[in-house]
């Protein structure tokens, strides 16, 4: 390999190190950030987001349950096509 292509591989080589280190530190602070965020969150508010999980899994479940009792109706031919 000629001595030119080495040295371009290399500087290559130092800007990817350069954008991994400057990664490193943007997720560093992000997940400093993070932390913040969640240790300011109240117990109560915790467990609204809870409740509202929790609600939105039980509005899937009905929404699954209204599909499966239109077709056993419908296989039944309880309801006019």
């Amino acid at each position: 390999m000629t001595e030119k292509a080495e040295n371009l591989i290399l500087e290559h080589l130092r800007a990817i190190r350069s954008d991994t280190a400057q990664i490193k530190d943007d997720i560093s602070e992000i997940k400093m950030r993070i932390t913040s965020i969640d240790e300011r969150l109240t117990l109560a508010e915790k467990g609204i987001a809870n409740i509202h999980g929790d609600m939105a899994m039980i509005q899937l479940r009905l929404d699954k349950q209204g599909d499966r009792i239109e077709r056993i109706e419908k296989r039944l031919e309880l309801t006019p096509a």
